[in-house]
């Protein structure tokens, strides 16, 4: 029998070599000075000599391998392989519905926004996988996810449950494209939860509350970087995520654009922001403080990560503005109304400019530089009418941008 010491002690060697213990146990020492424990058995009714892993020392010590060949030898006296019954195990788990789902999320996430994804698998690992993950994706019930959104629902997370309901009807379809089930239990689930109300994020669009919000935003006294941020979010609107993980690099000052690459972008296609003479002057000044870094707004814990996801909201409420009043995202609404209602731009001008799915007559998407001369002025007249609106002056002056400018 081995001891603890002299599996401690066992020295490689040139050539792989065992050290018994018994029953058929041993330890199998490499040539590299890994140490596997091994254990030799004969199947149920056979001769042929058969040998499975019982694990690798140290993570797996002596005692706990004598134990794991022990529950091995108890199978063989019942009649059972262990190892077919670990390779049977094996391919159950690689059928469960969390093995598909990630295997999904795998395949699919290369094309999403890492925001995006991030919220996918943060919602499966909290609501779903607890109840429905081991099991074979192909013996989930419906009855069974409208049991774990139920569970989301109770909490009061409507929207969530809707999420999680259009997930999982994913997750089927992909295990049912893979063979690994035969159809999408979620589907009978349509009408089954509570209905939801759409929800839109809480958006200051009178141009009056508008200047009182970007005085208040002046006269933050948080940090320099938060207040930094909060000035550039309502001169190029862009989603809070995009401005959260801006990186110098991404930057041109001298240029004036802002390239967002299409890895972080929602819709997955590169963004090009022209910048403001304002949008200029307020990065130039931050830059001596963290333009030696990645991100142009780092977290104030750890300089080397973008700032929190909850810092610019966070801000708002310091100043005064609650959920239901203004939110980061809302700087987006802001924008679009009043350059559209206000300073009279065309929308698809402003629609291309927030990065949403505009489609130009023959039904294709507009890339990046399209009517970009007409944005950048379209990007300067509404920096210059924040400032206005700072002054309270809400006088509105002519913008020409070609006889096509509204039509």
């Amino acid at each position: 029998m081995l001891t603890p010491s002299a599996v401690q002690n066992a020295k490689r060697r040139a050539a792989s070599y065992k050290l018994a213990d018994e029953r058929g146990m041993y330890l199998l020492v490499k040539p590299d000075g890994a140490r596997w424990w091994r254990l030799d058995y004969r199947r149920p009714g056979s001769s042929k000599r058969n040998t499975i892993s019982l694990g690798v020392f140290p993570d797996v010590s002596l005692r706990q391998a004598r134990a794991r060949r022990d529950e091995a030898r108890e199978l063989l006296a019942q009649g059972i392989d262990p190892g077919e019954k670990r390779k049977a195990e094996a391919a159950a788990h690689a059928d469960s519905f969390e093995a598909v789902a990630r295997e999904w999320i795998a395949k699919r996430s290369p094309k999403w926004a890492p925001t995006h994804a991030d919220k996918i698998v943060r919602r499966l690992e909290r609501d779903v996988f607890p109840w429905i993950g081991s099991k074979p994706v192909a013996k989930v019930t419906a009855p069974e996810v409208l049991a774990v959104l139920r569970r989301i629902e109770s909490r009061g997370a409507v929207e969530t449950a809707y999420r999680a309901r259009t997930n999982c009807g994913q997750v089927f379809r992909y295990a049912v494209a893979t063979g690994r089930a035969e159809s999408d239990v979620s589907r009978d689930l349509h009408g089954a939860l509570t209905a939801a109300t759409p929800k839109h994020y809480a958006a200051i669009v009178d141009p009056d509350r508008a200047g009182e919000l970007l005085n208040a935003i002046d006269a933050f006294n948080g940090s320099f970087v938060t207040r930094s941020a909060l000035q550039l979010a309502p001169l190029v609107f862009v989603r809070p995520g995009e401005l959260r993980l801006a990186e110098w690099a991404e930057f041109d000052l001298d240029k004036a654009e802002w390239y967002i690459p299409a890895a972080k972008m929602k819709t997955r296609q590169a963004h090009l922001v022209p910048l403001s003479a304002q949008a200029i002057e307020i990065l130039r000044e931050l830059h001596p403080l963290t333009g030696r870094r990645r991100y142009v707004f780092p977290g104030g814990r750890d300089p080397n990560r973008a700032m929190s996801n909850m810092a610019l909201n966070a801000a708002l409420r310091r100043m005064g503005f609650d959920k239901d009043t203004m939110t980061t995202h809302g700087f987006r609404a802001m924008a679009r109304t009043i350059l559209d209602e206000v300073l009279g731009f065309r929308p698809d001008f402003i629609e291309h400019q927030l990065a949403h799915a505009v489609r130009d007559p023959n039904g294709r998407a507009y890339n990046r530089t399209a009517h970009l001369p007409e944005r950048r002025k379209m990007m300067q007249a509404w920096a210059d009418y924040l400032g206005q609106l700072r002054k309270g002056d809400r006088k509105v002056v002519p913008i020409r941008l070609g006889a096509d400018a509204r039509h």
